[in-house]
């Protein structure tokens, strides 16, 4: 009897260890997975964020005012329409990559086309923004003297606008099918070039600010280029089989997952983005806008790290609800946030030790330095909600619920986070720390409300919606898939 109890005993342990070791497996099997595509999809937005905050370096070395004009111009405006973009591009994407998961490799082409049309038709309107800008940004209490001069900038980003919304769409197109190479390449000689040009143009030559943004522009036709080059020349064989009207076939359903999944992430855009013109009709405008904009520029680049992942988790979420694995999908969440919180607690301790020299990688002014050690503590806060909360944002945009997101985001951000800001900055007198106090906590709420969406997410009722949303909209869309996919 005893024996039988010690084998007992040995067999629960044994399965215990060889449960344990499988759950390893898995984990270690899905963060290799995660890396695939969260590398390049880390490297994408650092370069293109890196391409603006460079041009802000060299131009913070030229002028102070000239800094506080151009930060005034991508903060708050550029940034709202690369919102929009980024966020309808991240929709389509959705699509691309549970098409690819459920291997209806003709549909990413298709798709690929709508995406494009989709985002160049929404920047084609958003141009009156950037040509209009000195008055817009008057209207909103900026200075007068730095929105004038922030409107000779404004018409070089209508080509950067045009360029962005060709290149989001062809990273979403190449990242959903895990080709990163050519994404990474591009991006990292996007941003190579773009320092020896802006060097070259605005040191060397004296160009000043008119160097930097031909630079600039430079620096985004690169990628385009060599995308678009390598998608048509045969780099995606399976997925491209060249232009077709059926991408007008069911443009409205799919303009409709990405106006939703656009409103989302616009309205995440522009939230930190009214930081600027909440402030910026506070005493020392000039100060002020330059050191929030700096510590903008620090949290953005530290959450290029978590867009990536963002990114990762979108694809592997798509990828694994068009398989029908709902198991792999959610792991693929919980292996994404750790990694991403890990590093975000990383940054955090690298910016507290440094924190007094950070500034100066922006600006050589000593109060604009002064002003950004004063804020770092805010700072740090939000470093640590922006490694989880983006993460988050990709398992809304894998299971195409970008709509309802939408909504968290309009609660929690413009109903909480700013009527909060503006009672702390404004009646309590707390200024720029009171409003980005209120901004803060409306950042914690949308976190707190994306953690109990993704805990209480039903697998089997995504699994079906997602077969639903790619499944063929006619016949004849069905018959050509099954011609040329018969598996």
């Amino acid at each position: 009897m005893e024996g039988d109890m010690y084998e007992n005993l040995l067999e629960v342990d044994e399965g215990k260890t060889e449960s344990l070791s499988s759950a390893w497996d898995k984990i270690w099997s899905e963060t290799k997975q995660m890396w695939i595509v969260a590398g390049p999809a880390i490297l994408v937005p650092f370069s293109t964020f890196g391409i603006i905050v460079i041009s802000q370096a060299f131009i913070g070395q030229i002028d102070s005012t000239e800094l506080a004009a151009y930060s005034l111009v991508y903060t708050v405006i550029f940034r709202f329409v690369l919102g929009l973009q980024f966020g309808m591009v991240t929709g389509v994407g959705t699509l691309c990559g549970q098409a690819f998961g459920a291997k209806l490799y003709h549909k990413l082409g298709v798709y690929l086309q709508q995406s494009c049309i989709i985002s160049l038709g929404v920047t084609a309107l958003m141009t009156p923004l950037f040509v209009f800008a000195a008055p817009i940004l008057k209207a909103l209490g900026q200075d007068h003297n730095i929105a004038d001069m922030a409107g000779k900038y404004s018409p070089w980003f209508v080509a950067v606008a045009f360029l962005y919304a060709v290149m989001y769409s062809c990273n979403a197109f190449l990242q959903s099918q895990s080709k990163n190479f050519v994404v990474s390449f591009y991006a990292v000689l996007s941003l190579v070039v773009h320092v020896f040009l802006s060097w070259l143009l605005s040191v060397k030559l004296r160009y000043g600010v008119i160097g930097v943004m031909v630079s600039t522009v430079m620096a985004f036709l690169i990628p385009n280029i060599g995308q678009i080059v390598y998608i048509m020349r045969g780099g995606c064989q399976e997925t491209w089989r060249g232009f077709t009207a059926s991408a007008f076939k069911d443009l409205g359903r799919t303009t409709r997952l990405a106006i939703s999944s656009g409103v989302m992430i616009c309205l995440e855009f522009c939230y930190s983005t009214i930081l600027i013109p909440l402030t910026g009709n506070m005493g020392n405008a000039e100060v002020t806008i330059d050191a929030l904009s700096i510590c903008l520029n620090i949290s953005g680049w530290a959450m290029m790290i978590s867009v990536g992942f963002m990114a990762s988790t979108s694809v592997r979420v798509s990828n694994e609800l068009g398989r029908r694995d709902g198991k792999a999908a959610k792991l693929s969440i919980m292996v994404a946030v750790g990694t991403s919180f890990s590093i975000g607690l990383v940054v955090c301790v690298f910016f507290v030790v440094f924190r007094e020299n950070a500034a100066y990688l922006f600006t050589n002014n000593e109060e604009v330095a002064k002003a950004v050690a004063r804020l770092s503590p805010l700072l740090v806060l939000l470093l640590l909600l922006n490694s989880v909360q983006p993460v988050l944002s990709g398992f809304a945009n894998g299971t195409g619920q970008q709509g309802i997101v939408a909504y968290v985001n309009l609660a929690s951000y413009y109903l909480i986070g700013l009527p909060l800001g503006i009672l702390l900055g404004y009646v309590f007198n707390l200024e720029v720390e009171g409003v980005w106090i209120g901004i803060i906590s409306g950042t914690a709420v949308q976190t707190a409300i994306l953690v109990l969406m993704t805990c209480m997410a039903d697998w089997n009722k995504q699994i079906s919606l997602a077969q639903k949303r790619i499944s063929p909209p006619s016949a004849e869309d069905e018959t050509t898939h099954h011609s040329t996919n018969p598996h």
